[in-house]
Formats: C-alpha cells, sequence, structure tokens
C-alpha cells in the first residue's frame, strides 16, 4: 500500500495512507469525521470516468494511516496536505473537503497559497467559525462539543450510532437515500479510527477560520443540504458564502449532512461543472 511520511513519534514514523489513480488534472478528495478515503467511493468513481487523476488519502488517526496520539489540530493537517502535495508534485489541482475535511481546504490555501491547487471545494463545510463567542453570537455553545467528547470517552461506539444517525438523517431517510448496508459500513469505518484521535479532532472543528477566509484566492465552491443536521446550514454554508468573494454556493433542498453518498449525482455533477470554469487568473 502506498504511504507517505509527515512526522514521526517517539520512533515510529508517522504514515499518512494514500490511493492515487487514473490521469489528468488532479482532485485531492479529503474525507469528512470519523471516516476515511473509503468514504469518497462513489466520487472517485466518477471522476475517474470523467478523465480526473483522484487521489484519495486517509487523514492522521484513521483509516489505514498511523494513528499518533497528537496533531489533531488544523496547521498539522494542513502542513500533512502539503507533504501529500509537495510529495506528488500536483499542480492545478481541486481539493475536495467534506465536513472536518474543509478545514484542511481552506487552512492549506490560507497556509501554503495556490501554488499547487487552483480551485477548492467546500462539502457541508464547518467554517466559518462553530464556537460561540463575544464576536460570534451565531457559533454554538461549547458545552454541545464537550458532550461529544465526554460521549467519546464513556462509549466510542455508541457516539457513533448517534452520530451516523445525524448524519444521514436517517430516519428520515433510511431505505431511500441511504440503505441499512451502508449506515453499518459507515459505522464499521468510524470505528476503526484512533479513540484519542476522533476524541482530539472535535477539538479542531472549534478553530476560527475567519482570519483564514481573506488569504484564499483562488475559486471556491460551497455544497450543502439545507436539513445538515450536524453543521447546520444557517450557521456554516449559508452564513460562510457571502465572506468569501470567490465563492459560490449550491444549496441542495433537504439534503442532510453526508452528501457525497447520499446526493453523490448532485455532487459530482456540481464539482465537475465548476472544474469546468476557467479558474482565476494570477497576479
Amino acid at each position: 500500500m502506498p504511504f507517505i511520511t509527515v512526522g514521526t513519534e517517539n520512533s515510529a514514523p508517522i504514515d499518512l495512507y494514500y490511493e492515487d489513480h487514473g490521469s489528468g488534472k488532479p482532485v485531492v478528495l479529503i474525507h469528512g469525521f470519523p471516516f476515511n478515503g473509503a468514504t469518497w467511493e462513489k466520487e472517485t468513481t466518477a471522476l475517474l470516468n470523467a478523465g480526473y487523476r483522484t487521489i484519495t488519502y486517509d487523514r492522521r488517526g484513521f483509516g489505514n494511516s498511523a494513528q499518533p496520539a497528537n496533531g489533531y489540530d488544523y496547521n498539522t493537517f494542513a502542513a500533512d496536505l502539503d507533504v501529500l502535495m509537495t510529495e506528488l508534485d500536483l499542480r492545478d489541482a481541486t481539493i475536495v473537503g467534506h465536513s472536518m475535511g474543509t478545514g484542511e481546504v481552506v487552512r492549506y490555501l490560507a497556509n501554503y497559497g495556490s501554488q499547487r491547487a487552483s480551485r477548492g471545494v467546500l462539502l457541508s463545510p464547518l467554517q466559518p467559525f462553530l464556537l460561540k463567542t463575544k464576536d460570534n453570537p451565531e457559533g454554538v455553545d461549547k458545552s454541545l462539543f464537550d458532550g461529544f467528547q465526554q460521549a467519546i470517552i464513556k462509549d466510542r461506539f455508541a457516539y457513533l450510532t448517534t452520530f451516523c444517525d445525524a448524519f444521514f438523517n436517517y430516519s428520515e431517510n433510511k431505505g431511500k437515500l441511504v440503505s441499512e448496508e451502508a449506515f453499518h459500513a459507515h459505522w464499521q469505518i468510524g470505528a476503526g479510527g484512533s479513540g484519542k484521535g476522533t476524541h482530539d479532532c472535535v477539538s479542531a472543528w472549534l478553530e476560527d477560520f475567519r482570519p483564514d477566509l481573506p488569504k484564499i484566492d483562488v475559486p471556491i465552491l460551497i455544497v450543502q443540504g439545507d436539513k445538515d443536521n450536524v453543521l447546520p446550514y444557517p450557521v456554516t454554508g449559508q452564513r460562510l458564502a457571502p465572506m468569501m468573494p470567490t465563492a459560490s454556493l449550491v444549496t441542495l433542498k433537504g439534503a442532510p449532512h453526508g452528501i457525497p453518498w447520499t446526493h453523490a449525482d448532485d455532487v459530482n455533477k456540481a464539482i465537475m461543472d465548476f472544474m469546468k470554469q476557467p479558474a482565476k487568473a494570477r497576479a
């Protein structure tokens, strides 16, 4: 299996597992919490069939990647992505993030610029800033996230069931947009992640991305369902779009958080239509 080393912990390397298929312009897909690159299968098939080079990888702590005890913050995640982009020598890439993966997209473009990436896609984004503070009254009380972490410590596997319920709006979409088997497959993928990584990633969600947004100089596509029960649409995508001059917003009516699975056709069409548009000219 292909791996890229992004650091060390004590005597062991921190290796990221990745898959790199096809040819043509590169598309990098960054998965959501608490899953891994396997959850992109509906997108990778469509992108490969359309002639794109398609790269997925497992975030540190998840899937086949190393599970270190630290590094679960967005500066580190973006640095990990930069190593991947550099090692594979990607150019003119589209970087696509879902949910937690949107943090890598935004922080990478802010910290490392657009030398290797010509556009970004944010699916069910967590930006601009989830935490409720004096200067961010639209945010969510920290007690909610503390409760998530307590639930993960108490019984991570029970928490995963609750999370997958919200991820798919399962009671509403079971047997329609998502099968029982797909629900359990996502649960199983999440169960394979690091317990500490799963816990610590919740803290990363609370990072403030507002300072990153003005630094982004490439076109951005935001796609989100207006029935997102994990990252509510009014707090995230709907609020984010006007804050990004280079962004366009596609709203999927009635769609839940897990749109890469439940609304794959809509997501694939939006991404490929977006990639056909001219990228912003560099200064």
